[in-house]
């Protein structure tokens, strides 16, 4: 058997305050969005910046901890797996969704407190969007 390796790190800023919900077996689930950017300078010389949303899904004890104290505007390191589900909307539609499932989370900068949480699990999908927060450029980078 061959190993694969599923694996993400970001570093953003938090787009929304945390959605807490339960799933059917009763589990605390903890989402929110994420947005990262990059500037780059095109061949005109202007400059030019990207801003990426990421959704982000939380399981187990870190589910308290993003709730007390994970806030819109927040500064987080993330690591986790990509997931991919897809739902039925209302109309029939296929809408299609990626999900960061975080198993270790640093918080940089958040208002609410800072430390580190490593020991989330689980795999279920779901999702949140939000309007994107005033980014700043990542320059502060901790390694």
């Amino acid at each position: 058997m061959s190993r694969s390796l599923n694996k993400i790190m970001l570093i953003g800023n938090i787009g929304n305050d945390p959605e807490i919900r339960a799933t059917a077996s009763g589990a605390r689930v903890a989402k929110l969005s994420m947005a990262t950017n990059r500037t780059w300078s095109d061949r005109s010389g202007q400059q030019q910046e990207k801003t990426e949303w990421h959704r982000l899904t939380f399981f187990g004890r870190v589910v308290d901890v993003v709730e007390q104290y994970v806030k819109k505007g927040d500064r987080l390191f993330v690591e986790g797996r990509i997931e991919y589900s897809q739902t039925q909307d209302d109309q029939g539609g296929t809408r299609y969704w990626t999900d960061i499932v975080v198993n270790e989370m640093v918080m940089l900068g958040s208002t609410g407190g800072s430390g580190q949480y490593d020991g989330a699990g689980g795999s279920e999908g779901g999702g949140a969007s939000s309007e994107p927060p005033s980014m700043e450029p990542i320059d502060d980078l901790p390694f």
